[in-house]
């Protein structure tokens, strides 16, 4: 088990969370159940799994919610371009969102590659 508040991809994570909450706070409130709803529950859902993968008992385990973080961060680099293909969000709001967002996944994917060096021989033929 690990501490998730002393890794630095927890840490962009969760203040990518905190941006995307206030983000979303200027949105039309016609999204409310639509883009807002579902850019929250991916930013949110990024530090989640790297939190719930660290109170797991295995390596392997935390591997496994990484990669869940890594899908819920490309989820919302998707969700970023449609609300700026949308007019939601101006071109500059989107490049800075994106350009953390990018940030934070080559970190958990480096992370991972990491994680993954450090598994037993036999554990690392299954992945």
């Amino acid at each position: 088990m690990r501490d998730f508040k002393e890794l630095e991809v927890w840490e962009r994570g969760h203040q990518m969370a905190l941006d995307i909450f206030k983000m979303t706070e200027q949105f039309p409130k016609h999204e409310q159940f639509g883009l807002i709803s579902q850019m929250r529950r991916s930013s949110e859902s990024i530090p989640t799994n790297i939190a719930e993968g660290c109170g797991r008992e295995s390596q392997k385990e935390l591997i496994r919610f990484c990669s869940i973080a890594m899908g819920s961060a490309s989820e919302l680099e998707y969700q970023s371009l449609l609300t700026k293909d949308l007019k939601i969000i101006t071109d500059d709001v989107y490049e800075g969102a994106v350009n953390e967002l990018l940030i934070l996944k080559r970190k958990l994917n480096a992370f991972i590659q990491y994680l993954k060096t450090q598994l037993p021989k036999n554990l690392k033929s299954q992945q």
